[in-house]
């Protein structure tokens, strides 16, 4: 295995895990932010308000991106059990 099979291996696999976490952690982004904004117009100031919402949210995001992220991660292991059977030794 050489040293740039490693990195592009490794670039792949942080690019991957970016890209199946980023629907949930946007969702959980705009969610907080809302409600933020919600406690300061209207002065509440409680802090176990926002993770019901966020949670629900994320649950929602990971439900509507399902189908993507299982059709992103098939084709990400596919591509690495192509480098795998391609690698001399």
């Amino acid at each position: 295995m050489t040293p740039e099979l490693v990195v592009q291996l490794g670039r792949r696999s942080f690019e991957a895990v970016l890209m199946l976490s980023a629907p949930m952690l946007i969702c959980a982004l705009v969610v907080g932010l809302l409600i933020s904004i919600f406690q300061a117009v209207t002065s509440i100031n409680e802090a176990t308000l926002v993770f019901v919402p966020k949670i629900a949210a994320v649950m929602i995001a990971m439900v509507i991106f399902f189908p993507w992220m299982m059709s992103f991660m098939s084709d990400f292991t596919r591509e690495i059990f192509g480098m795998i059977a391609n690698m001399r030794h």
